[in-house]
């Protein structure tokens, strides 16, 4: 194998791979239990993916938004929720935040408005599960760019699969 080739993260360590898949399901479940919707899931799972720049990631997500009731224009304008006008709803706007607060980490002040703003409409709960959901796609995000995973072609009959 040459220096080059990509090194699979989740190959190299099999362990450590299933415990973070472990991660991920409980975290389905603690963000389901708090009235987390998928579609809301996926819209903050992208747009830590479009931040981090993770391919794969926005492949696999932008599927699985689709899947969950997602339109393909609010996908396509999510990098411009904030000057979307009303497509995107408060608390949509709001769990956006909190992802980009997360990925982007600005100065303590911006993360304490983004969570506080939140919190103006959604519980606790709900917000711990959004920030959470923020915090194990960017584990995912930097596995798969640090592995280079590829991200398969699909023809358009594949495309929400």
């Amino acid at each position: 194998m040459a220096v080059s080739d990509p090194l699979f993260l989740d190959k190299s360590n099999p362990e450590l791979w299933n415990s973070i898949g472990k991660f991920a399901n409980q975290l389905s479940t603690s963000v389901r239990a708090a009235g987390i919707s998928d579609r809301l899931t996926e819209l903050v799972n992208l747009r830590v993916s479009q931040i981090n720049g993770c391919a794969y990631c926005l492949d696999l997500h932008a599927r699985k938004a689709l899947s969950a009731g997602e339109t393909m224009q609010r996908i396509n304008l999510l990098s411009t929720w904030n000057e979307c006008g009303g497509l995107f709803d408060e608390q949509e706007c709001a769990a956006l935040a909190i992802a980009e607060a997360a990925t982007n980490l600005p100065a303590p002040e911006e993360r304490i408005a983004a969570v506080a703003s939140a919190r103006l409409v959604f519980s606790d709960e709900q917000v711990a599960a959004i920030q959470w959901i923020a915090v194990a796609m960017n584990a995912f995000n930097r596995i798969s760019v640090l592995s280079r995973h590829p991200v398969k072609e699909r023809t358009l009959a594949e495309g929400a699969k």
